[in-house]
């Protein structure tokens, strides 16, 4: 059995007037003057606190278009990686998957360089979930992760196949860890299943999902999936809070084998 492996700057300050670049300490760091640092925080503050009210407006938006399940407008959100493999129609369908949004409140905004996360508390049909939202500076969807602490890692492990198998890369990424979506995007997700059906043929159905080992930290979940030229197993490894940290699709799969009916 092969072993699944994990898939696995410094801001400067604003440059002033020139002679402040020379003001600097015995110890080599530059010091400014008490009223430019006032200005520099303050600054600063506005710059966070409209960050963070963007991001804000932006979430409601997105939210809106999930419980209303307007395709069109949640489309429209989305940014460019994710769009590249979706469309209006796909986003239709996933948006109809899921349970009815009734409200939200918004809990937690961390405001970044390049994009913010918002985490969402969310009432549904099908109770109280959390949503962390990733939103890029222009109030665009980049990705999403729902908490899934509670759920059965192999319940987590079907509906990320589900998605996969059936092109919603979007929804399917956001099973992944933080750092693995980083490592992942939708577009490379993509391109990593397509890949694996050109060497065992279009995806078929998946016969079985077993949890082969886990411990406190990790859950190793094995995925028997049949394509229409051979079986093959894919390694699923999940941390303790379901996050899925690790899939292995093999560059070479199972030589082709009977198919049990």
């Amino acid at each position: 059995m092969p072993r699944p492996t994990a898939l696995s700057s410094p801001v400067l300050p604003r440059r002033g007037s020139a002679g402040l670049l020379t003001l600097v300490a015995a110890a080599g760091l530059a010091v400014l003057p008490p009223a430019l640092q006032a200005q520099t925080t303050t600054a600063r503050d506005t710059s966070a606190a409209m960050a963070e009210q963007s991001a804000r407006q932006a979430a409601g938006r997105i939210l809106t278009a999930v419980q209303k399940r307007d395709a069109n407008a949640y489309f429209a959100l989305l940014a460019p990686d994710p769009k590249r493999v979706s469309s209006p129609a796909m986003a239709a369908q996933a948006l109809n998957r899921l349970p009815q949004l009734n409200s939200w409140t918004i809990s937690e905004i961390v405001p970044g360089l390049d994009s913010s996360s918002v985490t969402a508390e969310l009432q549904t049909a099908a109770g109280p979930r959390q949503v962390l939202l990733v939103i890029d500076g222009k109030g665009r969807l980049e990705g999403y992760h729902v908490n899934a602490s509670d759920a059965r890692a192999e319940d987590v492990v079907r509906a990320f196949m589900q998605a996969l198998s059936r092109g919603h890369f979007v929804t399917a990424s956001s099973f992944l860890s933080e750092r693995l979506r980083e490592e992942i995007p939708q577009t490379a997700l993509q391109r990593k299943w397509l890949n694996l059906q050109s060497i065992t043929g279009q995806f078929q159905r998946v016969r079985k999902i077993t949890r082969a080992e886990s411990n406190d930290q990790m859950k190793l979940v094995i995925v028997s999936t049949q394509f229409n030229r051979l079986t093959d197993n894919l390694f699923v490894l999940l941390d303790n809070q379901n996050q899925i940290i690790s899939v292995d699709f093999p560059d070479s799969p199972n030589p082709p084998r009977t198919v049990m009916p």
